[in-house]
């Protein structure tokens, strides 16, 4: 049976937003339950219970996470969890999630220190000494690298199209949960109608804002203004923007261009452009492609590091050309480069798209079916010129398009 062990945890602090109680359950079991709002000052608590308690774990004493009580979790909340548990990912503290936002937020950004359960039932279940452990799970299936459980019959284009809706949702709630720590509007719909009115009005992507909210400076003072003093810029000269009105606010269709440009310049067999997503780590987010299939696409839609080629163009600062992905002794060890090979890529050339302060915004990749030396001088000159036009571009873009949304959601909160 299980019991209270004291009205609020070791801290002594009920948070304004999140309470945070601990379980007794049996004999060596804590359950540490939070409910409410993982804001800032609940993420601190937090962290001073993780620590204590991680600090003096006994072979004898498991600790276990119950957040199915949050109604949504911060960046800073992520943080904490991630900073106090990603050295336990051999013996890992199971976490059980039941809301979907949190779900999706542990899908796309996982705690390597953490094991994702359904219920208290299933979190026990992987329990040293527990007589289920080491086997399937109880309770409703949790998602997987795909944001939810396998549907039989479910295709590639089904499984791809899940997990970007679930890292949408990912950021989407922690964005509305700094919005209900900052603006305290009446309840969680408030904040989400906010972001999609901001989100139409300035024809920026619901995620691009929500990454926004996450990663901009706190507002300053004054409470009609966000960025006070910004000035008004126009957007760049660029070969990617056409029409009369240029379309620069069209993020979609500058991307689509992009691409198509990128194919014909180079006479590749497949493209890819990635974009830096700071609300994700600052991971490489695939945003607009050709000639690829849904296999690899799934694979490299959200890119941490190398040894993708993408991922080295960007640490390097360069382009990075992969002559035969088969040979290659660092891609042909991951799934990113089985994926390319089996759906018919055996070069690759990346290029980073790097903006006039330096900035790496994203990346260029282009795919070819043979074996070689990659694009010839004259493709790679035209593949540079793309990438700096994408570059000069996004930096314009997050600098005007995506601070007046923000300044719309500040001005109506």
């Amino acid at each position: 049976m299980s019991q209270d062990e004291a009205a609020a945890p070791r801290t002594g602090r009920r948070e304004q937003n999140a309470t945070l109680t601990v379980r007794r359950v049996g004999d060596g079991v804590d359950v540490l339950c939070l409910s409410g709002v993982l804001d800032t000052e609940g993420a601190a608590a937090l962290g001073l219970e993780l620590a204590g308690r991680l600090r003096t774990t006994r072979p004898d004493r498991h600790l276990v996470l119950d957040l199915t009580g949050l109604r949504l979790v911060s960046a800073a909340g992520i943080q904490v969890l991630d900073t106090h548990v990603r050295h336990l990912s051999d013996t890992p503290v199971p976490v059980i999630v039941a809301a979907p936002h949190a779900r999706d937020i542990f899908t796309i950004a996982p705690a390597h220190g953490l094991l994702l359960c359904a219920t208290l039932d299933a979190a026990l279940a992987t329990l040293p000494g527990s007589a289920s452990s080491g086997g399937t799970l109880p309770g409703p299936a949790l998602p997987g690298p795909g944001g939810a459980p396998g549907t039989p019959g479910e295709g590639p284009e089904d499984i791809l199209g899940r997990r970007a809706e679930a890292r949408t949702n990912a950021v989407i709630g922690m964005a509305q949960g700094i919005i209900l720590e900052r603006y305290a509007p009446a309840d969680v719909r408030n904040a989400a109608d906010l972001l999609r009115q901001a989100s139409e009005r300035h024809d920026v992507p619901l995620r691009v804002l929500a990454s926004a909210i996450v990663t901009a400076p706190r507002p300053t003072a004054r409470p009609d203004a966000w960025f006070p003093g910004r000035p008004a810029v126009p957007p760049p000269r660029s070969r990617l923007l056409d029409g009369a009105d240029q379309r620069a606010h069209d993020r979609d269709h500058v991307l689509r261009v992009l691409v198509r440009d990128v194919v014909a310049a180079t006479d590749a067999d497949g493209a890819e452009v990635h974009l830096v997503d700071p609300a994700l780590g600052d991971s490489l987010v695939l945003e607009s492609h050709a000639g690829l299939g849904s296999a690899y696409r799934h694979h490299v839609a959200q890119v941490c590091g190398p040894p993708a080629a993408c991922a080295r163009a960007r640490l390097l600062g360069q382009p990075v050309l992969v002559a035969d992905v088969l040979t290659d002794p660092d891609l042909t060890a991951t799934v990113e480069g089985r994926a390319a090979s089996a759906m018919g890529s055996r070069a690759l050339y990346a290029i980073p798209a790097v903006s006039t302060d330096g900035a790496c915004e994203g990346t260029v990749t282009i795919h070819h079916a043979r074996p070689g030396p990659g694009p010839t001088h004259d493709q790679r000159a035209a593949l540079r010129t793309l990438a700096d036009d994408l570059a000069h571009w996004h930096a314009w873009y997050r600098r005007s398009v995506v601070l007046d949304a923000l300044e719309y959601v500040h001005a109506h909160a």
